[in-house]
């Protein structure tokens, strides 16, 4: 398995130089990804889950890119509708071209409708403004000149250079079957987030393959996102999330992802509607932990 973190964009301690610090020290302790979160406005809603300041994710990708040479760089996620995809295929392969082959886009749907209305996008129909949008930045990173004629998504024969430096593997995120639909669809990988020990195994993934085995398609990979707390004292199982409790439990938790065939999984030290973070040393800390205690970042083996 491969490793990655994700990166506070937002919140009263992002600053470019707490990001480029976290971003650094990820890629010195051996993680291979480093991954940042997306929203444009913070209506209330938005607000109170992700406080401001908040640094837009192509923004803050491109400026990294330029200062890290190994680890790859992502999101978690971008929300589709918020943008056109000509902009969105165009910025996505400026990254991964700058970046020399590292940019990973995950994606999702969306869900706050004042963010919608903020910015003029439909929120009822973001399902298939998604679906579209995932469609329409295939073509354009696949060919030299590409055209689109969706219901929601139009335009004609446009120039698409610069081409990714590689195919830009794609997470999708969300839980319902909408949304594992379009994993199996348009996406690489299933992007789970936050979700408590025994769901993956007994729900998620038996969902996800009977959705492949409806479309007649692979199932994709599994990709999940889950909390880093560790405690001193064990946590019941249905009072947490995956990645919350002792040491031993992030170990049994890590393996059970590994027997369902996680082949990347992103750590999360963020809480929606935490206002006051700690001090940047005690999460990096706690990653070195991880390095040295828990996981072995070479080899993608679990101590």
């Amino acid at each position: 398995m491969r490793f990655g973190v994700n990166v506070p964009n937002y919140g009263d301690r992002a600053a470019p130089g707490e990001i480029l610090r976290w971003v650094t020290s990820i890629e010195e302790l051996g993680y291979h990804l480093a991954m940042v979160s997306d929203h444009v406005a913070l209506t209330p809603d938005v607000e109170r889950l992700f406080p401001a300041p908040f640094y837009d994710p192509f923004a803050t990708l491109s400026w990294l890119a330029g200062q890290t040479t190994r680890v790859e760089l992502g999101t978690t996620v971008i929300v589709l509708p918020y943008r056109h995809p000509l902009l969105m295929a165009r910025m996505a392969a400026s990254i991964d071209q700058f970046s020399g082959g590292r940019l990973v886009l995950g994606v999702a749907a969306g869900w706050a409708p004042a963010e919608f209305a903020a910015v003029g996008a439909d929120y009822r129909s973001r399902g298939r403004i998604a679906d579209e949008s995932l469609r329409a930045m295939k073509a354009l990173w696949a060919n030299d000149i590409a055209k689109f004629d969706g219901s929601h998504v139009r335009f004609g024969a446009v120039a698409t250079g610069p081409r990714p430096a590689r195919p830009i593997p794609v997470w999708v995120g969300g839980h319902s079957t909408g949304a594992m639909r379009r994993a199996v669809l348009y996406g690489d990988a299933w992007h789970p987030t936050s979700v408590p020990p025994g769901y993956l195994e007994q729900i998620g993934m038996p969902q996800l393959r009977r959705v492949a085995e409806q479309r007649q398609r692979p199932v994709p990979a599994l990709v999940p996102r889950i909390k880093l707390r560790i405690t001193s004292r064990s946590l019941p199982d249905h009072s947490r999330l995956l990645g919350e409790g002792t040491v031993e439990q992030l170990r049994g938790d890590l393996r059970a992802l590994e027997s369902l065939g996680a082949t990347h999984i992103v750590l999360d030290t963020t809480y929606p509607g935490e206002t006051v973070r700690k001090p940047t040393e005690h999460y990096l800390g706690l990653l070195e932990q991880v390095a040295s205690e828990i996981v072995d970042l070479e080899t993608g083996e679990v101590r």
